[in-house]
């Protein structure tokens, strides 16, 4: 079978459809103002979905929030743009101008609009494995060959995959979304959280005590507290607590490949990138972001709002709104004086070790 890269999302073999929609209810959707209708065009035209700049088409909704791609707007087929007020004169007479101060988050609304999150279809597969007094909504949905523990609360419209382990006890909050192979265990999830596929929730934190004999696993007695919003990427892993809880605030987002170790406690809206690591016991501050690869050592403070640049090696405790990177991490502007100041002296080494070669010679 030959298969050719398409540009227009929304493969239908994969996501819900729904549409079309006109200007006015896209404009209503996204919070954008409807600037005009394209040449000749009413504001009930149908639209029938999304698509970038340089594939869409006269039935399609594009956007623009970055000034390097204006050449791609100059030239687009697209039956209507959302761009920032900035760019609105910029847009082509054939097409629909939605202005919004944030384009990236109308585009966001509007392409949710036209492919919701799928239905779920409530009901338990006859190979899930349910333990005894559990609370399952009837508007859940459970999976094929999941097993759940005992003791176990579902919430109102909640779907989890297949092959899902939720152990005992474990409580999941209304709407939330829990993907294939996730094992949850000495768990709360809030609402509306997401947990993709290959997550691990609640396993033992990396505790232990040194004796001249070799190691000895300290119990971890605590548990995770995933906050509503929360959304958490495939394969990554959140540790339950040693003594206190792990919390993951509301509406913050890891990526795929994060480590979150026993006791951290993140704030609200917090974001970690792909392979990036936190220690026990290491605060963050609400709105933090740290960067991929990043590593932040246990039993520190990161302020609220921090900027945690990639590959940074933190050591110590981080102010709020402060940007760093590096390892060991220190701020934007020192790092680069830093780069500067060496690249200086590698070009006057070798510079030197020209002249002194030229004299011999």
């Amino acid at each position: 079978m030959t298969v050719t890269p398409d540009n227009v999302p929304g493969d239908p073999r994969f996501f819900v459809t729904q549409g079309p929609f006109g200007l006015e209810q896209l404009a209503q959707c996204s919070g954008a103002e409807l600037r005009k209708a394209a040449d000749g065009a009413e504001t009930s035209t149908p639209f029938s979905g999304i698509a970038p700049l340089q594939s869409a088409t006269r039935g399609q909704v594009s956007f623009l929030d970055n000034r390097r791609y204006l050449p791609l707007l100059e030239g687009t087929g697209a039956g209507a743009v959302i761009v920032a007020p900035a760019f609105a004169d910029k847009v082509p007479p054939h097409a629909a101008v939605l202005v919004s101060k944030a384009p990236y988050q109308a585009w966001a609304r509007i392409a949710s609009l036209f492919y919701p999150p799928p239905p779920v279809r409530p009901g338990i597969h006859p190979s899930a494995v349910i333990g005894t007094g559990c609370e399952i909504d009837p508007t859940a949905a459970i999976g094929a060959f999941t097993v759940v523990g005992d003791g176990v609360r579902i919430g109102a419209g909640s779907a989890i995959g297949t092959h899902v382990s939720i152990g005992s006890g474990v409580e999941i909050g209304a709407r939330c979304r829990i993907g294939a192979h996730v094992a949850i265990s000495h768990a709360l999830l809030g609402e509306r959280v997401t947990l993709l596929p290959g997550a691990r929730i609640g396993q033992d934190g990396f505790g232990f005590a040194v004796t001249p004999e070799g190691f000895e696993s300290v119990p971890q007695l605590g548990r995770v507290i995933l906050e509503d919003g929360v959304e958490i990427g495939a394969n990554s892993t959140v540790d339950r607590g040693s003594i206190r809880d792990t919390v993951i605030g509301a509406g913050s987002r890891l990526d795929n490949l994060v480590q979150i170790g026993h006791n951290a406690r993140l704030g609200r809206c917090c974001i970690v990138v792909s392979q990036a690591g936190i220690s026990g016991s290491t605060e963050l501050g609400d709105f933090v972001t740290v960067a991929a690869q990043a590593g932040l050592i246990g039993h520190i403070k990161i302020g609220a709002k921090a900027r945690i640049g990639a590959q940074c090696g933190v050591m110590s405790d981080v102010e709020a709104g402060a940007d760093v990177i590096g390892s060991p991490a220190m701020p934007f502007r020192e790092f680069f004086r830093n780069v500067a100041f060496l690249r200086r002296m590698a070009r006057k080494t070798t510079q030197d070790g020209n002249r002194e070669k030229a004299d011999k010679g």
